[in-house]
């Protein structure tokens, strides 16, 4: 068997340690290939070359951000039978896909998860999502959703480090700094059927949305990686509702209110319009404004080593 790790160094908890305890790990059961990426796209580019070069499975040790980075790479040619399996050993500052699927939150940890999936050949297909040319892992977002990411983006190039702190106060001021009278995105149903007015748009391909410290956000928890998408899309912007839903929407058993959301599950399809450009970001990364988007669900794309 073989191999290929896919490291970001600059991951929140990438260690010394963690790429040891993996190494030593994995190099007892596959010939083991790591590299470390250097810039943005590279993880993309070392997926691409290992699926190409029918590498038996490719690990990401890193965020969210590199896991979307690999998956886009394994994925270049399309959905077919001769693509790695992915492995991750979650060293982000969320880690949305890995928790999601139920892995330790914690590098060390998970890597005895995968250890033992590699030794007893568990694999689990696991669906995705794309918008326009880009795959997603767990969730994509235009609106304020968007506008938040790429105000932490700008903030981390600054020196900032990513928390969850962080993204909470950017987030007060993105909510503030928003036109919150006048929606500007329009969606499009498979069906036909179209939603509107809506302020901003979430669409996820699993369950929870993300974490704030070990709380799950769940503005669609029917989501799940073996079904369509799912569909959360603002239509009011008072201060005090959302305030409330987001309260109502994070832990264990939330409560889904439709008065100020439109809320669908289980899409094949759908496409999303704005007035006007609007920010956009893929699992967590800030890929700029667009005033159209086309999202689509592709069952069993990625076969997961858990």
């Amino acid at each position: 068997m073989r191999i290929l790790v896919v490291a970001n160094p600059r991951a929140t908890a990438t260690t010394a340690r963690a790429r040891d305890v993996l190494a030593h790990s994995l190099g007892s059961v596959a010939e083991l290939e790591i590299v470390e990426t250097a810039n943005r796209g590279h993880a993309a580019a070392l997926a691409c070359r290992a699926m190409r070069n029918h590498t038996d499975a490719v690990v990401a040790l890193g965020g969210d951000g590199t896991v979307n980075e690999v998956v886009n790479g394994l994925l270049t040619d399309g959905v077919h039978d001769a693509i790695p399996a992915l492995g991750v050993v979650p060293a982000g500052s969320t880690n949305v896909f890995a928790r999601a699927l139920g892995m330790p939150n914690d590098p060390v940890e998970s890597t005895g998860v995968l250890l033992e999936a590699l030794r007893t050949g568990r694999r689990r297909p696991v669906s995705m999502g794309r918008v326009d040319d880009r795959w997603f892992v767990f969730a994509a977002g235009i609106g304020l959703d968007g506008a938040i990411v790429e105000a932490v983006e700008a903030q981390r190039r600054k020196g900032r480090k990513s928390t969850h702190l962080l993204y909470a106060k950017v987030g007060v001021r993105a909510f503030f700094g928003t036109d919150r009278r006048h929606p500007k995105l329009h969606v499009e149903l498979a069906d036909g059927s179209v939603l509107e007015p809506v302020h901003f748009a979430i669409v996820a391909n699993t369950d929870p949305w993300t974490f704030v410290g070990n709380r799950p956000l769940r503005p669609t928890p029917d989501a799940d990686f073996d079904s369509g998408l799912a569909l959360y899309a603002r239509r009011r912007m008072s201060t005090a509702g959302v305030l409330f839903s987001m309260a109502r929407l994070s832990g264990d058993t939330p409560r889904i209110g439709r008065r100020g959301a439109w809320v669908e599950h289980d899409l094949p399809s759908l496409t999303v319009t704005a007035d006007d450009p609007m920010p956009v970001q893929v699992d967590g990364e800030f890929i700029g404004a667009r005033d159209k988007l086309q999202f689509s669900s592709e069952p069993g794309a990625i076969h997961v080593v858990i």
